[in-house]
C-alpha cells in the first residue's frame, strides 16, 4: 500500500470501523471495513496487515467498468454481483457484468473479456475460471493501459493492476481447522468427504491445500478430492457416490454448493444425524443452514464486500488515486456459537437479490 492520503484516511477511520463492523453493507454504510492488506502485493508470501478500508466518496466521472464472472449459477456469485453493482451506484460509474456460464467455458470468458476492451471499457474486473489460462488476454488488455482487477479467484498473471480477495488457502485451512480442533490426534478417528470444486481453478488448489494442512496430525481422515463443477447437480451426484461407497462417512465438506445438496441428500436418507456438513465459504443457503442446525461451519469472506472494493480500485486507478492494490476482508468462521451476533447483510447480498448485469 502506498503511504499518503489513503493511509491517512484508512488510520483515521480505525476507530469508527469498530462500530461499522457489524452495521449492514447498504450504500450509505458499508465501510470502514475490516480488511488485511497483502505486501508487497500479489506475494503468495507477503505479511497481511490488518486494515480499515474506506473508499472514494465517488468517481470523478462516469467511467465504463467491464466486470466479468465465471457464472452466476449459485449465490456466492450473486452476492459478488450486489457488490460490484450497488458500489458502481454509489460511486456513479457506469458497468456491465458478463456471465462465462461456468467453468468449463474458459474461451468464452477469453472472449467477453475481448468484447468489454473492444468496445471501450476503461477497466476490467475479472473472476477467473483459471489461475493461469486467462495470462494472454490479460497481458494483451494491461498493454492498451487498461487496469485489470483480480476478484475472488486468483490470478497467476504477473500484469494485473490490483487484487481484491481473500485468501482460499486460508479459507480452506480454516474449514480443515476448525475439524481438527473437533478431532484431535489420539481421539477416534473420522472419515470426510472432501469436494473443492472444478478442478484446476486457482482458488480450489488453494483451498485444497489449506484443508489438507490444517487437517494434518488430527484424527480426520480426508477421501480422495472429489472435483467437479460447482452445479448443484454435478456436486449432489459426487456426494451421493461418495456416501454409496463410504457407510462410515461422518463429514461431508466443500463448496458451499456441496453443502447445500448434501443437507437435502442426508435428510432424504435419514443420514442428517449421522452425517455432519461444513462449508469452506459462505452462502445465504449455508448461513441458513447454520442457523437450522444442518450444517456445522463456514468461514466467512464478506464476497458483497470484494466487490465493492475491486470497483473502488477500477476507479482509483482510473483516477490515479492511491490504491490499497492487495486486499480483502477479514476471514471469520461462523458457526452456532456465534451466527446469532453476525448480521446476515454483513456478509452476504440481501434475500430476493436478482443478478443485475448493468448500471448505466
Amino acid at each position: 500500500m502506498n503511504s499518503s492520503p489513503l493511509r491517512v484516511s484508512l488510520i483515521a477511520a480505525s476507530l469508527t470501523a469498530a462500530l461499522a463492523w457489524h452495521a449492514p453493507a447498504s450504500a450509505a454504510d458499508w465501510f470502514p471495513y475490516k480488511a488485511e492488506t497483502t505486501e508487497p502485493a500479489f506475494s503468495a508470501e507477503g505479511t497481511k496487515k490488518p486494515i480499515d478500508y474506506t473508499p472514494l466518496a465517488k468517481a470523478s466521472k462516469k467511467w465504463d467498468i467491464c466486470v466479468s464472472f465465471p457464472h452466476m449459477k449459485d449465490a456466492y456469485w450473486l452476492g459478488v454481483d450486489y457488490g460490484v453493482i450497488e458500489e458502481a451506484r454509489r460511486q456513479g460509474v457506469k458497468l456491465q457484468v458478463a456471465d462465462a456460464g461456468g467453468y468449463t467455458n474458459l474461451g468464452k470468458q477469453v472472449s467477453q473479456i475481448e468484447d468489454c476492451v473492444a468496445r471501450g471499457a476503461n477497466a476490467v474486473i475479472i473472476g477467473a475460471i483459471s489461475g493461469d489460462g486467462l495470462n494472454n488476454v490479460i497481458k494483451a488488455t494491461a498493454a492498451k493501459k487498461v487496469p485489470v482487477i483480480d476478484l475472488v479467484n486468483g490470478i497467476s498473471s504477473p500484469d494485473l493492476s490490483a487484487k481484491s480477495l481473500v485468501s482460499f488457502h486460508t479459507m480452506g485451512h480454516s474449514t480443515g481447522e476448525y475439524l481438527a480442533k473437533k478431532h484431535p490426534a489420539g481421539s477416534p478417528p473420522v472419515k470426510v468427504g472432501w469436494f473443492p470444486g472444478p478442478a484446476g481453478a486457482g482458488w480450489v488448489e488453494a483451498a485444497h491445500k489449506g484443508f489438507m494442512e490444517a487437517i494434518k496430525g488430527s484424527a480426520v481422515t480426508v477421501l480422495d478430492p472429489k472435483y467437479g463443477d460447482t452445479g448443484k447437480e454435478a456436486q449432489a451426484k459426487l456426494v451421493e457416490d461418495v456416501l454409496q461407497g463410504n457407510p462410515d462417512l461422518a463429514y461431508v465438506a466443500g463448496t458451499a454448493v456441496t453443502a447445500e445438496a448434501a443437507t437435502g441428500i442426508l435428510r432424504a436418507r435419514n443420514l442428517d444425524k449421522k452425517v455432519q456438513v461444513l462449508s469452506f465459504y459462505m452462502t445465504p443457503g449455508v448461513y441458513e443452514g447454520i442457523q437450522k442446525g444442518r450444517i456445522v461451519a463456514a468461514p466467512a469472506d464478506s464476497m458483497v464486500i470484494q466487490g465493492r472494493i475491486a470497483v473502488d480500485q477500477a476507479v482509483r486507478l482510473l483516477e490515479n488515486k492511491d490504491v490499497v492494490k492487495h486486499v480483502g476482508p477479514k476471514i471469520f468462521v461462523v458457526d452456532s456459537s456465534n451466527i446469532k451476533t453476525v448480521k446476515q447483510a454483513d456478509i452476504l447480498p440481501p434475500t430476493g437479490f436478482k443478478p443485475v448485469f448493468e448500471v448505466k
